[in-house]
């Protein structure tokens, strides 16, 4: 399987080994892919998102290596301004250029209309929509300078707001609507480059996050008769990221087993 041999992928949100960014790591260097990861230990340690271990990275690097790829990483915090620019060099003098952008880092917190102030508003905008919209602008804008015979990759992650109602978690929902509707204008403007963009949302996941309750609430409402894994969401957006997808540019995937 090596329908990415030579390219390179930058995978951002990887900071635990349950979560969709690792397991979207595995599949693509799986088809021959150069990996470049980034993370931020002390906000999935804050919000207690599963097993988190700050080493966690240096091995997972070297499980990425395993397959025969390069693979490095980087911690790197999507509110600060500078960042995209930041990962882009760190990326190109490490690994070369690359064409594939998975934008999978988000900032969430559950608040609805009586928590919701200001700087939660701020905090949800300036990871999810500035530094999403910044950093794909400005992976365009590279790829458009270099004049790459490569095609460009651009896969967002969003969350089904289209799918009906988010209550309680107001700020997260809006700020990956947003998400939404910059991937469908982005893809038009990129298509000409043949970069494509396209945003998948995988429905509730299990990526170490849910408690037995949580996943027996959510259960009945998979007719598939499991609640979906990071593997799931991984094979769609390495298709994604293939020469097979050339033509699919646009597009919101629910990829949510029925949910």
């Amino acid at each position: 399987m090596t329908k990415l041999h030579g390219k390179t992928a930058i995978v951002t949100g990887t900071s635990r080994p349950g979560g969709i960014g690792a397991a979207v790591c595995r599949a693509l260097a799986k088809e021959g892919a150069n990996l470049f990861f980034t993370h931020l230990y002390h906000y999935d340690k804050a919000e207690n998102l599963g097993n988190v271990d700050e080493n966690w990275p240096d091995l997972f690097a070297e499980d990425l290596r395993s397959y025969g790829n390069k693979a490095a990483h980087m911690e790197l915090d999507l509110t600060d301004p500078t960042s995209p620019s930041q990962l882009l060099e760190a990326v190109r003098s490490t690994l070369g250029l690359p064409t594939i952008l998975v934008n999978n880092a988000t900032y969430s917190v559950s608040a609805d209309f009586r928590q919701l102030n200001a700087s939660l508003i701020d905090a949800h905008c300036a990871v999810n929509i500035r530094g999403t919209f910044m950093l794909s602008a400005e992976f365009a804008r590279m790829l458009e300078v270099e004049q790459s015979a490569m095609a460009g990759r651009i896969i967002n992650l969003t969350s089904g707001q289209g799918k009906g109602p988010m209550p309680g978690n107001l700020a997260y929902a809006a700020t990956k609507g947003a998400v939404s509707t910059f991937t469908e204008c982005l893809a038009a403007e990129l298509a000409p480059l043949k970069i494509t963009v396209n945003a998948v949302d995988p429905g509730p996941t299990d990526s170490d996050w849910m408690s037995e309750e949580v996943k027996r609430a959510l259960l009945p409402q998979f007719p598939m008769g499991r609640i979906g894994l990071p593997e799931d969401a991984a094979r769609l957006i390495a298709f994604l990221a293939t020469d097979d997808s050339q033509w699919i540019t646009g597009q919101i995937i629910h990829s949510r087993g029925g949910y």
